[in-house]
């Protein structure tokens, strides 16, 4: 069971904030840092990046301060007894980098919604986005190669599936994150599991089923919205990813 006794996003503080709790609180916290911040972490005063996660246990010492001219974050003080909380393998007081920071922000902004409606519902909302919250959490924590490119790479994956027609190359896709096309590459391969090109490929294959089972399109024109100029090269890339033409999937009752 989860009780949040308080929850903001977006709280922001002068370049002289500083929270200093030696006997910590008698509940749970967890920040979310949207700017640099200084942490006491093993009796060492250490400057974190923006886009941490830090959770305080009741009753451990709590310190952070500002060190730039302006201090953000997202947090929630809460009550728990629950074991994805209580036994999480994240280390308390120890800030860790989030792989995708605006994921979190929504979550936290959903928690503020929550908190303050008053339904039959609300508790089990509220639960299950607290699981998917430090589900999140636990992806970026046992991440343990991560890159100081993560939220470019991810912005680029987010942009490739909004944007699938458009005229990507791995050259172009490189000079907007300002490295090399090899590095870019190796990078994207090592982070997400596939290469830019095939996150392209899969981003215009799915654009191209929603089209062909919701839309009335012709298969050429679905071709040219999905980014493609060459018709045998769209029929060749959507049957090798989904096993069957174009116009066999459209006609496929399976696919309804």
């Amino acid at each position: 069971m989860n009780h949040i006794r308080y929850v903001e996003y977006d709280a922001s503080h002068s370049e002289n904030f500083e929270f200093d709790i030696p006997e910590g609180h008698d509940c749970w916290l967890l920040l979310l840092t949207q700017t640099p911040a200084i942490f006491l972490v093993d009796d060492n005063y250490i400057e974190y990046p923006a886009n941490c996660a830090v959770l305080f246990r009741p009753n451990q010492k709590i310190y952070y301060r500002a060190c730039v001219d302006k201090y953000v974050n997202d947090w929630i003080r809460f009550d728990t007894d629950e074991a994805y909380v209580t036994t999480s393998p994240i280390t308390n007081g120890v800030p860790f980098i989030i792989h995708d920071p605006s994921y979190c922000h929504t979550l936290y902004q959903l928690l503020v919604t929550e908190h303050i409606l008053n339904n039959n519902y609300k508790d089990i909302s509220i639960d299950n986005l607290l699981r998917v919250l430090f589900n999140k959490l636990l992806e970026s924590y046992n991440y343990k190669s991560i890159s100081i490119l993560f939220k470019n790479l991810n912005e680029l994956k987010m942009e490739i599936y909004h944007n699938p027609n458009k005229e990507w190359t791995v050259a172009k896709m490189a000079e907007k994150l300002n490295i090399s096309a090899g590095y870019l590459e190796d990078i994207y391969k090592n982070t997400f599991g596939i290469t830019c090109i095939e996150d392209v490929i899969n981003s215009r294959i799915n654009l191209a089923k929603k089209y062909l089972l919701y839309d009335h399109y012709s298969i050429a024109e679905i071709a040219t919205l999905c980014g493609y100029h060459n018709m045998e090269h769209f029929f060749r890339q959507f049957k090798k990813i989904t096993g069957s033409t174009p116009n066999s999937f459209r006609n496929s009752p399976y696919q309804k």
